[in-house]
């Protein structure tokens, strides 16, 4: 299971980058973090899951772009 090891490597550096980025607001951050649990749990298996979290994601503010970039999802 590498692939799935990478991944949740992946979501939990997005999670630590969202948690300790300056420039989102405190709502920012708990929205996008919950969303990324929500979708983690409903669909793991999904081989879309990263773009649909990237979307999402940059709907919630393009402030997150950056933190995309740095994780290595741009």
């Amino acid at each position: 299971m590498p692939h799935h090891n990478k991944r949740k490597e992946k979501l939990e550096q997005l999670k630590e980058a969202i948690k300790n980025s300056p420039h989102l607001t405190e709502e920012e951050k708990s929205n996008a973090l919950a969303h990324i649990e929500e979708w983690y749990i409903e669909d793991q298996a999904d081989k879309y899951f990263w773009d649909m979290v990237k979307a999402k994601l940059l709907e919630i503010s393009a402030k997150i772009e950056p933190i995309l970039a740095e994780v290595g999802l741009l």
